[in-house]
């Protein structure tokens, strides 16, 4: 094995959801299907902001990259869980989950960070309206984006090269669809408990400061709300939100469900169904949400299409 595992051992096992040979055609197209629409759907929202000069505004920036993201997000898992399920190997290399760990921590914390870059920018808009062009420029934004991207990097970078460090002396076999981290590291025979000050560590910062962020962000534009007289104002400025909280809803409510719901009962096979909210249904609905509750997009993506959106 590489650098780190002296052990001989060179490959996992990925058990998934059910050893059920009948189990397995439905679980293929399931996930086949939700994976080509999470694909499908955000491209056409990429499209349709991109083809579209009244969307260039940094909420549509932003908007885009999230897209983006989730694109990536979910194609860091599925394929491969498709590929397993259609050849009948559970295998994955020790090389190939480090890899798959490496990108599902980048782009899980691209997304984190992206939802609180959105926050603020609805913050700007709504409390500052008059600033909010001046100070929401493309040299920010890009900024902004820029910045989320390096400390997703440097994360799933130091957590990446931590777990080369471990030796594993059995054959492990993972009860999840992916390389959790979590998962992972507890079939070490050697010493984790650094590994685990970490994983806290950024559980902590990378999770709770984004949170605390998107809270407080929310907090002020409530406020700010509330100040509103008409009540036609106060729906005009809560309806540019309600896109980005439903999004926010979903990815928190899910994954923090999924930590609760493994801390308490310590059911892996619990953990791995709960991941598919946050890891694949959040990301096939955020294309929904936003071309469902927006005209502008309705609008954009009936000149691509040539169809109607509802």
């Amino acid at each position: 094995m590489e650098a780190g595992n002296d052990t001989g051992i060179s490959e996992f096992l990925l058990l998934g959801f059910s050893e059920d040979p009948e189990m397995q055609p439905l679980i293929f197209w399931l996930f086949l299907s939700m994976y080509l629409i999470t694909v499908f759907g955000n491209l056409l929202i990429i499209l349709a902001i991109s083809s579209d000069s009244h969307l260039h505004t940094p909420m549509y920036y932003f908007l885009t990259n999230l897209s983006f993201a989730d694109i990536c997000f979910t194609s860091t898992t599925i394929p491969k869980m498709l590929v397993n399920i259609q050849t009948g190997r559970k295998v994955i290399t020790f090389a190939g989950c480090i890899t798959q760990m490496y990108f599902f921590l980048l782009f899980a914390g691209w997304d984190d960070f992206l939802l609180t870059v959105m926050a603020y920018d609805r913050f700007m808009a709504i409390c500052h309206p008059l600033h909010y062009m001046v100070i929401m420029n493309p040299q920010l934004c890009g900024l902004l984006v820029l910045v989320s991207w390096v400390i997703s990097v440097l994360n799933s970078s130091l957590q990446s090269l931590m777990l080369l460090q471990l030796s594993f002396c059995t054959e492990v076999e993972i009860p999840h669809f992916f390389c959790e981290l979590n998962q992972v590291v507890g079939h070490a025979c050697s010493d984790t408990f650094l590994n685990d000050m970490v994983m806290n560590f950024a559980t902590v910062v990378l999770g709770g400061g984004p949170l605390a962020g998107i809270l407080y962000s929310y907090f002020k534009i409530v406020s700010s709300i509330c100040r509103i007289s008409s009540a036609h104002g106060k729906y005009k400025a809560f309806s540019t939100c309600t896109s980005h909280l439903s999004i926010i809803f979903l990815f928190y409510s899910t994954s923090l469900g999924v930590y609760l719901s493994s801390a308490a009962t310590q059911s892996s096979y619990a953990s791995a169904v709960g991941s598919v909210m946050y890891t694949v249904v959040t990301p096939m609905l955020n294309p929904f949400i936003y071309s469902l509750r927006n005209r502008d997009i309705k609008r954009a993506l009936k000149r691509i299409t040539g169809v109607p959106v509802m």
